[in-house]
């Protein structure tokens, strides 16, 4: 028997939004605030696994067809790249760089390489917690 779920499927879809997007929010404060990519990983795969609940597995894998293990990989090389290309210029390991830019209806803005790192941090989060969560939910 089928049940109902109309109420907490249009609710999550709501809900998957704010939490989305509060961790997009979270993401880019990270640098000034707490946050960064680590928290706003858990809180768009927390955002996923609300859509995986309302609604089921392979619903979901239609509507976001992500690979997770691809998306992992290419946090790790870009999180990996971002720390090891200042070697290439005298630098130590993990040195990080950044500069002021005027920007189009923004202004003036600090552009950090922080950010490329904190954005392979977010992949990696994003693509182990949902492989994790997808490997759990298929065992039947």
């Amino acid at each position: 028997m089928k049940t109902n779920d109309v109420i907490i499927q249009f609710t999550a879809k709501i809900v998957f939004f704010i939490i989305f997007f509060f961790s997009i929010h979270i993401f880019l404060a990270g640098h000034y605030t707490p946050g960064g990519g680590f928290v706003g990983g858990l809180l768009t795969s927390s955002a996923i696994v609300l859509l995986v609940l309302a609604f089921d597995l392979n619903t979901v894998r239609k509507v976001l067809p992500i690979n997770y293990t691809y998306l992992t990989a290419i946090g790790l090389l870009l999180a990996f790249a971002t720390a090891a290309f200042p070697m290439f210029l005298g630098e130590p390991f993990f040195t990080h760089f950044f500069d002021y830019f005027d920007l189009p209806l923004l202004g003036k803005q600090s552009l950090h390489t922080a950010m490329l790192f904190d954005s392979g941090v977010y992949l990696v989060v994003v693509g182990v917690t949902m492989t994790i969560i997808q490997t759990i939910g298929e065992d039947e």
